[in-house]
């Protein structure tokens, strides 16, 4: 037996350590054993340091070890201590290592030293539960994992590895002690699941932005931290803003954070805090503004579907604005610049600067409000998008008097169709630009929509429309082609058709002069016809008038079944004045063959005395110049 052991080698280092190294054995790997007087002096260690060793040598006669150092050899891989069942402490640093196998048996281990090797992934460890300490420093791992078992951890070292994100720490709930310096770590998350971290060393990384540390401010146990060697070290607002980020830091890049550092990290902390806070308010309230335009815009839809489909009767429907589905009760915000008035799922009005904007039916309440004399005078645009023009007709009287300083009406999505809407804009006080989009408005398809705007908002002098210019030469050629219409219409139309087209002001004016309590004695309609100019030069442009709903509160039209007389009064006498026209002109049929005849049979009996008629023709040609 002893002729069969060769090649041995002895190791002394101190007493007790006195080491036989055998190369070959009966098991086929090479043994390495002690003399019973060193085990005696040393049982629970064994230092086999420097020894140039290319594989772990099995340990006979060893089972006590507690400690075992393999430090600076040339080992490849961990085998023959799986029978070591005490072992604590296993020191490998500074071999060649590449996989971490062989130690899965060792569930006493309590001390695990890998640094310094070839490894590039961590595992076997499922077994290693007692793992106090870690060390997998300058390895070639690029990703944490395979630890969440290791409860009962505190100190983890993987600083000089590849690791580009810090993730997979969950589970280590005694982890004190975190070393990743001299990684490419980029972003750091689950840091603030590590419940008794108190150490956090990440110098020499590639963290650029405190974004990227933001789970660190989440930490209540981290009192050290390193950052220095990142390009977020950089900043001349890096101590604050790290301080702000964890403010129960003691130590900052190994230096000692001063009170003083701390209080002026509180205030900025507060001051961010502030910040996030209105940010967050502001993001809420775009996301609350998007989500009222949108379901405003869904509603319109609605709302113009309606309009565009005839009923089942046959005949157009006609749907009230307030009683669509995008009237609903407004939650209404205080006022400001850039503010919301009035804000719900379906509707939204805000001021922004001198702009207002209404979006859906309901936002005209904001028209309602108490506005003060500065903010209302400051209101220059009003832009309405969503709100059926019909609905916002009856607010222009209102508009007129709130906003003294209205220049510009934008009207997007608000189904003008016809030109005598456009005429209800002379309502206002006065516009130097006028904009009416295509989307939603079909109005603005027709050739001479822009020509009658310039007509009969003539009192206006308008200076845009769209965009354009509105030049001498488009007022000219908009007189020419609705000014004698106008003329005609002033001219012919009967008293009483007059008074359902003019508006109140107008109707007033119509009848003081008709029934003579001015200065002068009533004039009759023909009379009226003859002299235009005592109605106004604007009333050719006043008969292109659109009625809203409510334009006939007072007077003599003030009820529908009045309205319904007057204007069967007027049929009437069309149909009687086109019925005597019928009759004349068959009458006249029947009678102009005889009448013809006469006439000619006259003439030749007055020209067959030629003197005579020519003498009878003088004399009635110097009765007329007399």
């Amino acid at each position: 037996m002893k002729n069969a052991f060769l090649n041995k080698c002895v190791f002394v280092t101190g007493p007790g350590d006195a080491i036989t190294l055998s190369e070959n054995s009966p098991s086929g790997f090479p043994i390495a054993f002690r003399s019973c007087d060193d085990c005696a002096l040393s049982p629970e260690r064994i230092d086999l340091d420097r020894r140039c060793l290319e594989e772990c040598h099995l340990l006979e006669g060893m089972g006590r070890l507690r400690l075992l150092n393999f430090q600076h050899n040339l080992i490849t891989h961990i085998h023959n201590l799986s029978h070591l069942r005490h072992l604590a402490f296993l020191d490998l640093y500074d071999n060649h290592i590449s996989q971490m196998s062989g130690i899965s048996a060792l569930a006493s281990l309590r001390v695990l030293m890998l640094g310094k090797n070839r490894i590039q992934r961590t595992c076997s460890l499922d077994n290693l539960t007692k793992l106090d300490i870690l060390d997998l420093h300058g390895n070639q791992i690029s990703q944490i994992g395979n630890l969440s078992h290791l409860s009962e951890l505190r100190v983890l070292n993987l600083a000089g590895n590849c690791i580009s994100r810090v993730d997979n720490l969950q589970g280590l709930d005694s982890l004190t002690e975190l070393n990743l310096r001299r990684n490419c770590i980029s972003t750091v998350t689950e840091v603030d699941q590590l419940p008794c971290l108190q150490r956090l060393f990440l110098s020499c990384n590639s963290i650029t932005s405190f974004d990227e540390l933001a789970c660190l401010g989440e930490s209540c146990s981290l009192y050290e931290l390193t950052l220095d060697g990142n390009p977020v070290a950089l900043e001349t607002w890096y101590k604050q803003a790290a301080l702000r980020c964890v403010l129960q830091l003691r130590q900052l890049d190994m230096k000692r954070v001063t009170e003083e550092e701390r209080r002026m990290a509180c205030v900025m902390a507060r001051k961010e805090d502030e910040k996030k806070r209105e940010s967050h308010k502001q993001a809420m309230h775009k996301e609350k503004r998007r989500l009222a335009i949108r379901n405003a815009a869904l509603q319109w839809e609605g709302v113009r579907a309606c309009l565009e489909h005839p009923a089942q009767n046959g005949a157009k429907e006609e749907v009230s604005p307030e009683a669509s589905p995008a009237h609903s009760p407004a939650q209404t915000n205080g006022l400001g610049g850039g503010a919301s008035l009035s804000l719900s799922d379906s509707h939204l009005a805000e001021l922004d600067g001198e702009t207002l904007r209404l979006f859906g039916l309901g936002a005209l309440e904001a028209l309602e409000r108490g506005w003060g004399v500065q903010t209302a005078g400051a209101v220059t645009v009003i832009a309405f998008r969503y709100i059926h023009f019909d609905a916002i007709v009856p607010t222009l009287p209102r508009i007129r008097v709130k906003f003294p300083n209205l220049s510009h009406l934008i009207f997007l999505e608000t189904n003008v169709s016809r030109l005598p809407q456009l005429a209800a804009l002379a309502q206002v006080r006065r516009l130097d630009q006028l904009t009416i989009h295509p989307e939603g408005n079909p109005v603005v398809s027709l050739s001479l929509w822009r020509s009658f705007l310039i007509y009969r908002l003539h009192h206006f002098n308008l200076h845009k429309i769209n965009n354009l210019e509105v030049t001498m030469n488009d007022v000219i050629s908009a007189e020419r082609l609705f000014g004698t219409l106008g003329h005609i219409a002033a001219t012919e139309t009967p008293r009483c058709r007059l008074l359902v087209l003019l508006e109140e002001s107008r109707k007033r004016q119509l009848q003081f002069l008709l029934e003579g309590r001015g200065r002068r004695a009533g004039l009759s309609p023909e009379e009226l016809r003859d002299n235009g100019k005592l109605l106004g030069e604007g009333l050719s442009r006043a008969l292109f008038n659109y009625p809203s709903r409510d334009c006939c509160s007072e007077g003599a039209m003030e009820s529908s079944s009045e309205r319904r007389a007057v204007m069967e009064q007027y049929i009437q006498a069309q149909v009687q004045r086109a019925s005597d026209t019928n009759l004349k002109g068959e009458s006249l049929h029947k009678l102009w063959p005889s009448m013809f005849m006469e006439m000619v049979r006259d003439y030749v009996l007055e020209m067959r005395d030629r003197p005579t008629f020519r003498q009878a023709c003088l004399n009635r040609l110097s009765t007329q110049g007399k």
